[in-house]
């Protein structure tokens, strides 16, 4: 679905790129978690898949087609009526029952929402192509409570076999139920590619006060239920995903992270 090759790319004349010979793949039917510190290049890469920002070198495609890009700000129905049609999947039963979970009609003005309630019209209406490739960049930085949990069935009512989608986030809680698929970039590349039934197959996440356990632990922090570890799993136990914890112990043993995951 999407093919990124010997990928360059820095800002202005910067001698230190933000992706040097960087590559990757995205395959249809799975949800990919985008993560890393700020200033890994997240949103970089996310425009350049899109065509917001072009590479200096290599390609990216989708479907083997190069990427270009679109967009603009008004009434939604204008909005529809302009952009609709560059999506032959479009369905307006889709847009509306989008706007229907974020508890929205089809008649709000774009120009006099907040940015939160702007978010859930824009995510209805991507949602709505049926467009086989959707990239979401922070979608749930202004929303509150209610509505992050608004976006988690939203996501799930959109999703298909057909489907890619890549969302990149800081609020990791937001996404941990969703994706099935973890990516974190750190430092020009990517030491953890791997979908979630991979990761907990190979560790555990466990929230603890035992101390000995903290001490075998790939990794260890302190918590309000006493410590939140990391350990391999020897056993083929079954435990719940963490993705901030996986974040932190990816970042801090990249090599250990970088061979059981090889």
């Amino acid at each position: 679905m999407v093919k990124i090759e010997d990928l360059t790319y820095a800002y202005g004349k910067s001698e230190n790129p933000i992706f040097s010979d960087f590559n990757l793949s995205l395959e249809n039917g799975k949800v990919y978690g985008l993560m890393g510190k700020n200033g890994a290049g997240k949103s970089t890469l996310l425009y350049l898949i899109c065509g917001l920002l072009l590479p200096q070198e290599g390609r990216v495609t989708i479907n083997g087609k190069d990427v270009r890009e679109r967009l603009p700000k008004i009434k939604l129905a204008d909005y529809v009526k302009q952009n609709a049609k560059f999506y032959p999947k479009f369905n307006m039963n889709d847009l509306l029952r989008c706007l229907k979970v974020f508890e929205l009609d089809e008649n709000v003005n774009l120009g006099s929402l907040s940015m939160g309630v702007k978010k859930k019209v824009f995510m209805s209406f991507a949602l709505a192509t049926n467009a086989s490739l959707l990239i979401m960049d922070e979608p749930t930085n202004g929303l509150d409570i209610p509505s992050k949990s608004q976006f988690r069935k939203f996501m799930a009512s959109g999703m298909s076999d057909d489907r890619v989608v890549v969302i990149s986030t800081h609020q990791v809680k937001d996404i941990d139920k969703i994706i099935d698929h973890v990516m974190i970039l750190d430092e020009n590349e990517m030491p953890l590619n791997a979908s979630v039934s991979e990761v907990t197959r190979r560790l555990i996440f466990v929230e603890s006060r035992n101390r000995e356990l903290a001490q075998s632990a790939i990794y260890a922090q302190n918590s309000l239920g006493g410590c939140c570890m990391v350990l391999e799993n020897t056993e083929g136990e079954d435990s719940e995903l963490n993705l901030e914890t996986l974040f932190n112990v990816t970042l801090e043993n990249r090599e250990l992270i970088k061979k059981l995951f090889r």
